[in-house]
């Protein structure tokens, strides 16, 4: 019998904790091909999601995948999130939350196949982003230029040429 991970509990008592607290949740997802996510938000194989209620719906959090939808652009999205692929999930008005390592790969496969396709996997994940970083970086949603700054938060310096 296999151990239990603790990290979908830890997911479920932060997001709890950030909207118990009145802080909107954010999860920095790593991107592969088990994540249904829009692609055209995606930056450098990661993405950063609202998860808040208010900005999702049907927000489901399994011991083994996240699934909800949100709008993107006007268009409502059906997200699907393999837990292994989170990397963070944190408040983000003060970047208080939790970083994991994401364990791309090990979903509940047969392990054959896994290690047969596992090489394609380090790809992705070779540059984890520190704590700091994505703090740093979690008022702004990659690839939404258009919006207007968010209030609250770290203020953040996007260079435009």
């Amino acid at each position: 019998m296999s151990e239990i991970s603790t990290k979908p509990y830890l997911l479920r008592a932060i997001y709890e904790w950030c909207t118990d607290s009145g802080y909107t949740p954010y999860l920095a997802v790593k991107v592969d091909a088990s994540t249904t996510v829009p692609m055209e938000y995606v930056k450098k194989g990661e993405i950063v999601l609202n998860i808040s209620f208010g900005a999702t719906s049907g927000l489901k959090m399994d011991n083994d995948s996240i699934r909800f939808h949100a709008r993107f652009g006007g268009v409502s999205r059906e997200i699907y999130i393999p837990v292994n692929n989170v990397m963070a999930i944190y408040a983000n008005e003060n970047g208080q939350g939790m970083a994991f390592e994401p364990q791309l790969g090990q979903q509940s496969a047969p392990a054959e196949d896994v290690v047969e396709d596992a090489p394609a996997a380090p790809v992705l994940s070779a540059v984890p982003p520190a704590v700091s970083e994505a703090k740093t970086e979690a008022p702004i949603v990659p690839g939404d230029d258009t919006d207007p700054p968010k209030k609250g938060g770290r203020p953040t310096l996007t260079r435009i040429k």
